[in-house]
This record gives C-alpha cells, sequence and structure tokens, in this order.
C-alpha cells in the first residue's frame, strides 16, 4: 500500500502551511511536545524501575503504576495532538524518512507492548511473578520506548 498520496495531502492541508507560515506556532508545538515527552518517559520509568527492583520498592508495583498511569495517558494523548501538527508539517520529509518509519513501528509496538504484556505483568499479583519476568519486562519497556525516542531524533538529524 502506498502511503504517499496520503503523506503528500497532509503536507497541503491548511494546519501544516499555518505551522511553518508562522514565526510562532511551531515552537511551541515543540516544546509542548517535548514537555509531554518528559512526562511520559518520566510516568514508563517510574514504573519500569520499579519493575526492575529499583524506586519506590516500598509500595506495592500495582499502586505505583497506577499512580502513574493518568499522566501515562494524558502524556500520550497530548504527544499525538503535538505531534500531527508537526507530521503535517513535514509530511514528506517524514515519508522519505527510513527513521520515521522506524520510529512509528516501534511505536505501535511500545504502544502494544505498553498496554497487553506490561500491563498484565504490572496487575499481577508480585509474589507470584518471581524475580525474572518483572524485569525482562521492564528492560523490554525501556528498550523499546528509548527505540521510538532514538527513531524521532534521528528524523531531525539525518532525515
Amino acid at each position: 500500500m502506498d502511503l504517499l498520496p496520503f503523506f503528500q495531502w497532509m503536507g497541503s492541508i491548511p494546519l501544516s502551511t499555518y505551522v511553518l507560515g508562522h514565526t510562532w506556532p511551531a515552537p511551541i508545538v515543540q516544546v509542548i511536545h517535548l514537555v509531554a515527552v518528559a512526562v511520559f518517559v518520566g510516568a514508563l520509568i517510574v514504573v519500569d524501575m520499579r519493575l526492575l527492583g529499583r524506586g519506590f520498592t516500598a509500595r506495592p508495583l500495582a499502586d505505583v503504576a497506577r499512580d502513574a498511569q493518568p499522566w501515562l495517558i494524558g502524556a500520550f494523548i497530548l504527544l499525538f495532538i503535538t505531534g500531527l501538527p508537526s507530521l503535517t508539517s513535514t509530511a514528506l520529509k517524514q515519508y522519505y524518512s527510513p527513521f520515521f518509519w522506524w520510529k512509528m513501528e516501534a511505536l505501535l509496538l511500545g504502544v502494544i507492548f505498553t498496554f497487553t504484556v506490561r500491563r498484565k505483568i504490572i496487575q499481577s499479583d508480585e509474589a507470584r511473578l518471581g524475580s525474572v519476568w518483572p524485569k525482562v519486562v521492564g528492560i523490554m519497556s525501556i528498550a523499546i520506548w528509548t527505540s521510538v525516542t532514538i527513531g524521532a531524533r534521528l528524523i531531525g538529524l539525518m532525515g
């Protein structure tokens, strides 16, 4: 399936010309996006470190995850909202960048992993999990989401 026509259309919608044609919208959107990245990563890492047996070990894993979840989901929604103007303003650059596709594949994997495997481990009884599986899931989560951020950064550097 060729997505080029879709990306060409995205590059032509008024949102993309507005973002590129004015001084302040693009930097404001980028700042909000980066703050959302920080909140998202913070919510992820707090739980992942707990899975690795570090940080907040006096609290049950399920409690740490429950407290972090609104931040995780809220930041993810904000990332999506602020990512759209960035994507539309550079749609063809994104389309032709292998790093964009790497990021999108890693993002899809991250969302699936986070809301299936990771969630199942987090909601399980800690006493029955043992010491290996939580660590494997924590390391996998960190690796997948690091891959998303590396892909994103490489778009800007080598896009």
